[in-house]
């Protein structure tokens, strides 16, 4: 058999309109639970009861309708599918009825219908006025066309008709098939004799089971679920739209309260910077300011937050702007959810919007690229949300999670999405040695990229003799990018033939050197001197005293000697011109070609040179690969049998002759 399907109703309207007198004419339930309620005879905290209306299992809401309690009215509304708008006949629309009704739309609840009570109390021609009255009232919004049900909780008329309509608009809210993970705000916690620390609330998204590991937020610490209970009863599962009790370890009830959430690890992270959309009501009294202060009312819980908006100074009444909310405390969110926000003093509901980006950085007033981002996470294509969250996540490090919660973005879905975004060339693929790359919006990494072309241009226009900067060097340079990332990059650049380089240094490909006049003099005499000198060169130290040059300067000459080929670097302070160093290797492998191999002394006289520069020579052509030892001798490395096989065909021919 199918079991029923869960939903969340809650109630809203004026105090003493009959809200709570109604839910336990349909349920049998009091929700006032608690003696200052009895007392008082005013609901004043939420409260819950079950009702089953044909093939649905709803959780009934009871919120308090006192100007003083919107902020558990607020808590109570929050996460239900469909709302129950109680009026009371004699009373007709009220404060709290225009307060509430604002609420539930800032909320973006979009089912509900309408309880006219004590309809006993009045004459049916009255009814007809009341009802008129309300009709022009919720004209234009989610309660335009909804049921309308005249009640009496005192003699039971109208209560299966009521129960009938709510089975009604049950039928029109749509499935939630979508892959969303675990959460829940917690809307009471408290203690039970061998049980522990036990939260109740209203399952937003997901499911849980006995035995699952949750996290507590904002304290980020994993708790296990020991049991749980939904309505009074055990159960092994709930699921979003059931009201759940969750036995939990590892944590006293005194820590848990109303405001924080479950949900599953990794999903939600705290903040106190929220990116969002929002609007002032047109009855609001007053604008809302830039830099003015408002109480938030996100989920269950309240905070004071400061208001940044990226555009102008105020947002009249009825005005919508995009702005940040600076919270004193952390909050936890998902990109679309709602929130309220009320004045700081007097305490009136202003407006509300939509969270757009949960866990945010600042934006500057003049960051029109970020502010237009974040107008894009507003709209309801998937990928130009996936997008826009990829782009405001800069250099941060990402994870599916993070896209499902600040893109709204099913889990499952987010490989398709980053394959269609990489296919227009959207995302850019940065390889790291070692490690699998991660993926950037275009336009951060070509910024990036930019950034590194632009450091190395200046180290090439400060050192023109310098072909390449060290990557230590250039990391440090661009202390705000994370070293392991500025080496991804750079990577990248070089396989696309931007730099030249390797695991320790890189070049702008197209850097070109210009020399002083000065310099220029000094690399001809330096070519000549090593011309002169053979295979018995002059020092690094020599040079430095006949050019006047400082040693880190003559050093820097002779390298760009080298790049030029000009001449080879031997080893520490020894080069060669690159005639002669080409002359010995000629000679080797005519030596070599028909004998046993060469003794040091054998190469010392070979190039006419002392020990003092026969050695290093020899060594690095045994470095190189030209040659290697075998004892006390040199011979040919394997890599040069061709060309001593060449040699030898040339000294045959030559014996034939």
């Amino acid at each position: 058999m199918k079991p029923n399907r869960q939903l969340i109703l809650g109630t809203a309207g004026h105090i003493d309109h009959g809200k709570t007198a109604l839910v336990l004419g349909l349920t049998g339930v009091d929700t006032d639970r608690l003696p200052q309620e009895k007392e008082r005879g005013i609901t004043i905290d939420i409260g819950f009861a079950q009702l089953q209306a044909g093939p649905f299992d709803l959780g009934i809401v009871d919120v308090p309708g006192h100007e003083r309690f919107i902020r558990n009215m607020l808590a109570g509304a929050s996460g239900i599918d469909l709302a129950l708008l109680v009026i009371a006949a004699d009373d007709g629309i009220m404060p709290q009825t225009r307060e509430h009704l604002a609420i539930l739309r800032l909320l973006d609840i979009r089912h509900g219908l309408i309880a006219l009570t004590k309809s006993d109390l009045v004459e049916a021609d009255w009814l007809d006025l009341v009802e008129s009255d309300i009709r022009q009232f919720v004209a234009g919004t989610f309660l335009e066309s909804a049921p309308l049900v005249r009640t009496s909780a005192s003699t039971g008329a109208g209560l299966a008709e009521l129960r009938q309509a709510i089975t009604g608009v049950c039928e029109t809210i749509g499935r939630d098939e979508a892959r969303w993970p675990f959460r829940m705000a917690i809307d009471r916690s408290f203690v039970m004799p061998g049980l522990g620390a036990v939260v109740t609330g209203t399952v937003w998204s997901g499911s849980l089971s006995a035995g699952e590991e949750v996290e507590w937020l904002p304290a980020q610490k994993k708790l296990r679920v020991r049991s749980l209970q939904s309505h009074g009863r055990p159960v092994e599962q709930v699921t979003r739209g059931q009201r759940a009790a969750i036995d939990l370890m590892g944590v006293h009830h005194t820590d848990l309260r109303r405001g924080h959430e479950l949900a599953v690890p990794g999903y939600l992270r705290p903040s106190r910077l929220l990116g969002v959309e929002l609007e002032v009501l047109a009855s609001s009294p007053w604008p809302l300011r830039h830099r003015g202060r408002v109480r938030l009312h996100l989920g269950t819980e309240q905070v004071m937050a400061t208001v940044t908006l990226l555009t102008g100074s105020a947002v009249p009444a009825g005005g919508r702007a995009q702005a940040q909310l600076r919270c004193d405390t952390p909050v936890v969110a998902i990109n679309g959810q709602p929130f309220v926000i009320r004045m700081e003093s007097p305490v009136v509901t202003i407006g509300g919007g939509h969270v757009l980006q949960p866990v945010a950085r600042p934006i500057g007033r003049r960051d029109h690229r970020s502010a237009a981002w974040l107008e894009q996470l507003a709209g309801s294509n998937e990928g130009d949300r996936a997008q826009a969250a990829i782009a405001l996540y800069a250099t941060e490090p990402w994870q599916a999670a993070d896209l499902c919660r600040d893109a709204h973005i099913p889990l499952g879905t987010e490989t398709r999405i980053l394959l269609e975004l990489a296919s227009t060339g959207c995302l850019i693929e940065v390889p790291f040695a070692h490690r699998p790359s991660v993926q950037l919006h275009r336009d951060v990494g070509e910024a990036l990229e930019a950034r590194l072309s632009q450091a190395l241009k200046r180290r090439h226009e400060a050192a023109p003799l310098e072909r390449t900067v060290a990557r230590s060097a250039l990391a440090r340079s661009l202390a705000d990018i994370e070293p392991r990332l500025v080496d991804g990059l750079l990577n990248r650049m070089i396989e696309q033939g931007i730099l030249v380089g390797d695991e320790k240094s890189v070049g702008l490909a197209e850097a070109g050197t210009r020399l002083t006049e000065n310099q220029e003099q000094s690399i001809h005499r330096i070519i000549d001197r090593f011309d002169h000198g053979a295979f018995s060169p002059p020092s690094a130290d020599d040079l430095a005293a006949e050019l006047s040059c400082s040693p880190a300067e003559t050093r820097l000459l002779l390298d760009w000697c080298v790049a030029q080929g000009q001449l080879v670097h031997i080893g520490g302070g020894l080069y060669l011109h690159r005639d002669h160093y080409a002359s010995l290797k000629d000679r080797l492998v005519q030596t070599l070609a028909d004998g046993p191999g060469i003794t040091l002394a054998q190469l010392r006289d070979l190039m006419g040179t002392s020990r003092k520069f026969a050695q290093p020579i020899g060594e690095h052509l045994d470095r190189v690969g030209f040659t290697r030892r075998r004892g006390d001798l040199r011979i040919l490395a394997a890599g040069q049998d061709r060309a001593r096989a060449s040699k030898l065909e040339q000294v045959e021919s030559s014996r034939d002759e």
